[in-house]
């Protein structure tokens, strides 16, 4: 019945009209009735008219289907697509006659105090619907609907600007001089001087127009800085890729109840309007934003053939298929068999790092300690490739964001995301740590403990009334080493009396202990082993060559497809194994402990020892960790702490996960029989250090 009298309101209303017009007036009501948008509008509406109150404008959101549309009328759905200003004017005049045939809205007088906004739900899937401004050639003069994504790397504050209106003629006699007949509403791309200014004039006297302040509507404006994803190539250090393309940033608007959707380091795919915006001699590409879309990262179902026939060889152990892995793992950088216990947990920290925003996420953080650094630093440049989010920091550059001044002319704050946050679920490499201040590493120290950033913002530099202070969570695994050559020649090396402890004085001891893993490298500068120096060499004569055979069955495509799969794994901890973690960490507290400081373990650890204990099973493509996955995750850090404060009790080999070479299956079942008889020796640690946790041996 509502149908009929708005449709007869039409027909009534609009008789003179262009017949073509016309038509899709009422194909606009079909849709509108058939998909539930009539009655959304008269709710909407019915808020308006309880309110009593009379406004400027009246503003609806219309939620478009393109592909309902274009089936009920293939005309009306490539005008909305392609003149969607012109097409929500058809929709207001629905609108308006809808609001006067059922009298939804009493104070409303002219058609031009409706502001329709069309949000389409998506686009069609074609390229010329894409918008991209790393490709020629970009149409972003035509003023019609685009689908574009990107990273988010700057974020202004909300700011208002004039959502619509009136204005009154200033000639008393003109019949304008009141009513709503002169209406401003904001238009995508259009500056706050096009919907407010002092200069428009009365059509029917030619007097000047003057605004009607009571009747401003003032609306939330959010300015954002996107980039295309490829940009985070470039921020690697290191790529296989010799693609060239260009990549510019480009000005996002999100207006109302879009503003403060979107979060800092996020991937995000909009749709909008795309439009140029004059500020002063420089004219700015920007988009006013319809619809905000988070973009999932949708990881590989499978891995590769080799690594499927590899997990199948080592299924006879819990501990070989990462041993293999570990061992054969960038072999473009260093030879089979070399770095194992650094490889291992560079493996570990790239299935750990998460993507997922609902998620909650591990981290391991990564310190090595090495004389080695150049090869350290193709190792770690070359891992944080096989990652999306791989950022290698560029030292003249900050690590967290900061805040500017916003350059569109609005004098408000924008923050910045810098390293950190672009690395957000992946991992963010910051070279060598000593070579940072003191305030630089205090501030790391700061972050890492609380994997947060705040950021403080005074209000009278950026306009604001009062200041404000933005908090930011920092979702990445730090990657870092320290320079043993570089530290010994800037302060004099102590002698420890703790044995295997390593003096690292030039480093905070906090900084050290919320770093996570302590790793010290096996090769000292002084006596590099033959296979690596060969290595090096033949890079050196040939860069492109393949040296091994496992680097051509095992390709760095491979890598990247593997660790993506390994890191969406759900993995659960099995009773056993949190026993054997909990009777370790108590155990460890109470044998690490001064009579003055307490225990130098702290609080962290444990949940180091989950995050290593999951990384592990992860890495063997599990989904429950074991006690095998937990007495890995509890050696890599007693190896870490005792480089820290020296052996404990336990009393762990140096290379504790990788006491042999690995050449052939001898030698994987002699490294099995070690780590059985570790696991034998931690459980009388345990009974001896903290009787009351109850751990199961191989007797029961």
């Amino acid at each position: 019945m509502i149908y009929f009298d708005i449709l007869i309101g039409l027909q009534r209303y609009f008789w003179k009209m262009h017949p073509e017009i016309q038509r899709m007036r009422e194909i606009v009501l079909v849709y509108l009735d058939r998909s539930g948008g009539l009655q959304k509008f008269m709710h909407d509406c019915k808020k308006y008219n309880d309110s009593k109150q009379s406004y400027a404008v009246y503003r609806f959101i219309v939620s478009i289907n393109p592909s309902d549309i274009a089936e009920l009328d293939a005309t009306l759905g490539n005008y909305i697509l392609h003149n969607p200003i012109q097409a929500a004017q058809i929709f207001q005049s629905v609108c308006f006659i809808a609001i006067k045939t059922l009298s939804l809205i009493e104070q409303l007088q002219t058609i031009a105090q409706i502001s329709i906004l069309l949000k389409p739900t998506h686009l069609p899937p074609l390229p010329s619907y894409m918008l991209s401004l790393s490709t020629f050639p970009f149409n972003y003069t035509s003023q019609r609907f685009y689908e574009s994504e990107g990273i988010v790397i700057a974020m202004g504050t909300v700011t208002k600007y004039t959502q619509g209106a009136r204005f009154l003629c200033t000639e008393e006699t003109c019949p304008f001089s009141e009513g709503f007949r002169y209406i401003r509403v904001h238009l995508p791309g259009a500056t706050e001087s096009a919907t407010v200014r002092n200069d428009f004039v009365c059509s029917l006297c030619s007097s000047l127009l003057q605004e009607d302040m009571k009747f401003r509507v003032l609306g939330d404006k959010q300015v954002v800085e996107m980039i295309d994803v490829k940009a985070l190539n470039a921020l690697k250090g290191y790529s296989n890729s010799k693609a060239h393309f260009r990549i510019q940033t480009f000005t996002v608007f999100l207006r109302d109840e879009l503003a403060n959707r979107m979060t800092i380091g996020n991937h995000y795919k909009i749709i909008g309007i795309p439009a140029c915006v004059q500020n002063g001699s420089q004219a700015t590409v920007c988009i006013e934003v319809s619809s905000v879309q988070l973009c999932k990262p949708n990881g590989p179902t499978c891995i590769s053939d080799n690594f499927k026939y590899l997990l199948s060889l080592t299924s006879s152990s819990c501990w070989r298929f990462t041993a293999v892995l570990a061992n054969i793992f960038a072999s473009q950088v260093v030879p089979p068999g070399t770095y194992n216990t650094l490889k291992l947990t560079i493996l570990l920290s790239l299935v750990v790092t998460c993507e997922k925003a609902n998620e909650i996420a591990d981290y391991l953080d990564l310190l090595i300690v090495t004389s080695d650094t150049l090869i350290i630093d193709r190792l770690l440049n070359y891992s944080i490739c096989l990652l999306p989010r791989g950022i290698r920091h560029p030292s003249a550059s900050e690590i967290f964001p900061t805040v500017s001044k916003d350059k569109h002319g609005t004098g408000s704050a924008s923050i910045q995301a810098c390293s950190a946050l672009l690395a957000k679920g992946g991992i963010c490499y910051i070279g060598d740590l000593s070579s940072y201040k003191k305030d630089k590493l205090e501030f790391l120290q700061s972050v890492l403990e609380s994997r947060t950033t705040t950021i403080f913002i005074p209000g009278k530099k950026y306009g604001e009334e009062a200041d404000q202070q933005v908090t930011i969570p920092v979702q990445t695994n730090f990657w870092s080493y320290v320079d043993l050559d570089a530290s010994s020649k800037k302060h004099v090396q102590k002698d420890s009396s703790l044995i295997g402890q390593v003096d690292l004085s030039l480093i905070s001891p906090n900084l050290l202990d919320v770093f996570g893993l302590l790793i010290y490298n096996e090769f000292p500068s002084c006596r590099l082993s033959f296979p690596l120096v060969h290595h090096i060499l033949k890079k050196a004569i040939n860069p492109e060559a393949m040296l091994y055979r496992v680097s051509q069955q095992f390709r760095t495509q491979d890598y990247e497809e593997f660790i993506l799969f390994a890191k969406n794994l759900h993995v659960e901890l099995s009773s056993e194994a949190e026993n054997l973690i909990q009777g370790y960490y108590l155990a460890s507290r109470r044998v690490r402990r001064d009579a003055i400081h307490g225990s130098k373990l702290s609080a962290s650890a444990l949940k180091m020892l989950i995050s290593l204990s999951k990384a592990h099973t992860k890495l063997s493509l599990r989904t429950k960790v074991l006690e095998e996955d937990a007495l890995i995750a509890i050696l890599l850090l007693e190896s870490s702490l005792t480089l820290k404060h020296g052996k404990s009790a336990l009393c762990v080999a140096p290379n504790a996960v990788f006491p042999f070479d690995l050449s052939d299956e001898n030698s994987l079942q002699q490294r099995d029989i070690y780590l059985m008889q570790c696991h034998h020796q931690l459980l009388k640690f345990i009974r001896a250090y903290s009787p009351g946790i109850h751990v199961t041996t191989n007797e029961e």
